[in-house]
């Protein structure tokens, strides 16, 4: 074998070796994003199997809240909010204003609910709901359906 033949098939060689690599690279992140409990995409499937069940995405914070935009005003949000409260068998606690919105405040079995109504624009209000069990539980599958339900409840109206 001439020595320009065994350069080439040198050269070939460490092409191959390197798609190689790149390949098992790229494997590996795959493995290690997705196995690792990595919170953003592990919130991010949450959210998306939760659109595609209930028509609708609802997005969390890592603080517990569950939160949505809705293309309705902060009014007749609150009034859907209001009936949703009551429908799911909580007992409404407070109701204040705050510099961007409404403040409701229930309670029912063990659970302190607070449903954040912030205007956007007219015509566009964000619910913000957090469930709380005790000082550091959050009960998320709630906070996710007094959205999904105060959404319904809009719908009807």
């Amino acid at each position: 074998m001439d020595r320009a033949s065994r350069r080439g098939s040198a050269a070939s060689f460490r092409s191959v070796r390197l798609r190689a690599g790149l390949r098992l690279l790229v494997v590996a992140v795959v493995l290690v994003a997705t196995q690792t409990g990595c919170v953003a995409i592990g919130l991010s499937l949450f959210a998306v199997a939760a659109g595609v069940g209930s028509g609708t995405a609802v997005n969390y914070a890592l603080n517990g809240y569950a939160y949505r935009t809705v293309m309705a005003p902060i009014a007749q949000v609150e009034r859907a909010a209001l009936r949703t409260v009551k429908n799911m068998g909580f007992q409404l606690a407070s109701e204040e204003k705050i510099d961007v919105g409404k403040l409701l405040r229930a309670t029912g079995n063990d659970r302190e609910i607070e449903i954040r109504l912030e205007k956007v624009s007219e015509k566009t209000t964000r619910i913000r709901t957090v469930v709380s069990q005790g000082a550091f539980l959050r009960d998320r599958a709630t906070a996710t359906e007094i959205i999904v339900q105060t959404e319904e409840t809009l719908a009807r109206t």
